[in-house]
This record gives C-alpha cells, sequence and structure tokens, in this order.
C-alpha cells in the first residue's frame, strides 16, 4: 500500500500558491477604529524633551479613534497654539512647552484630561 497521498495538478494544492498579480489577493484590511466621543477620553498631556536634541514638545497620548479624527484634532491644537507639530500613532506632537494651555483647550473642548 502506498502511504503517500498524489496530487495530480496545482488544484489539489487547494488553489492559489503564487501570483505577480496583485488583484489576485485581496490585501487584508484592518477595521477602522471607532471615535470615542470627547466625554469618553482620557487624555494626557506631558512635556516630552527625550530623543529631541533637548527641545521641549507637548505630547498629547491616549487618544482613541480613527487617523483622521486625530490629525483633527491636531491641526486644532496646532492652530490655537501658533506652533508646529504633528499627529500620528495615537500621539499629537505640539512644538514648545504648551502643557497647559492644551489641557485647557482639551476640557473646552469636552475631554478628560490629566496633566503630567
Amino acid at each position: 500500500m502506498n502511504k503517500h497521498k498524489k496530487y495530480n495538478g496545482l488544484s489539489a494544492l487547494g488553489g492559489l500558491v503564487y501570483s505577480t498579480n496583485p488583484d489576485a489577493i485581496p490585501p487584508e484590511q484592518e477595521p477602522e477604529a471607532e471615535t470615542l466621543p470627547p466625554a469618553q477620553q482620557q487624555l494626557r498631556v506631558e512635556i516630552d524633551r527625550k530623543k529631541r536634541a533637548g527641545k521641549s514638545v507637548t505630547l498629547v497620548t491616549g487618544f482613541i479613534g480613527s487617523e483622521e479624527s486625530l490629525q483633527d484634532l491636531g491641526k486644532q491644537l496646532k492652530t490655537k497654539c501658533g506652533v508646529g507639530g504633528s499627529a500620528k500613532d495615537g500621539e499629537i506632537l505640539i512644538q514648545g512647552e504648551y502643557r497647559e494651555k492644551v489641557a485647557g483647550l482639551l476640557r473646552e473642548w469636552g475631554y478628560k484630561v490629566k496633566v503630567i
């Protein structure tokens, strides 16, 4: 008796083995994070100087929501402070020491804020 199963063709292997066509296998998409309302957000505001050549930045962390909502909140904060910065990976960086001003603005907009 033969213990090994013989395969006749690629279809016996269960389907597609290799393709250079980017449309052959649909990419796995992560579900977009749903943005919580401001009253349910617990944000932390702190001053950070690590790995920034001694420059101070105001760091806002703890945001739960879509990347687009994070970008919008970051843009509003940067505009109100009149400085530059960035918003990515759930963090908002505001150039300079604006901890109290940022915390005040976030509270005014209905967020729960913890100043560190």
